[in-house]
């Protein structure tokens, strides 16, 4: 999701700017395939919170800081995203499905 807000954190505004960068490749790279008459389709997966190391390096190691990090809602989990993928790829060949966005229902942002 930080591909499409920047989170209100000082520590993390380059990273939300590294996936701000990704969805703008994703579609330039559509917009190129397109062009081009390939029919080759591009999609950028957006999901939201799903427990990974990411909290445990963002709070510098720190476990319990980290573990606090997902406590408070229900995570995202792998199948999700699978789930998500497969919904792409499953799309009728003149569908083009540019992004999609997930995040687990009590994330705010």
């Amino acid at each position: 999701m930080s591909g499409h807000s920047v989170v209100p954190q000082a520590a993390v505004h380059f990273y939300c700017a590294s996936k701000f960068a990704v969805t703008a490749l994703t579609e330039g790279i559509r917009q190129e395939l397109r062009e081009a008459k390939t029919h080759i389709r591009a999609t950028c997966i957006s999901p939201g919170l799903v427990e990974t190391e990411f909290a445990f390096r963002l709070h510098n190691n720190d476990p319990e800081k980290a573990a606090a990090t997902y406590e408070s809602i229900r995570c995202l989990k792998g199948e999700d995203i699978a789930s998500a993928i497969t919904y792409v790829l499953s799309a009728p060949p003149h569908v083009q499905i540019g992004d999609i966005q997930l995040k687990p229902t009590e994330q705010v942002s």
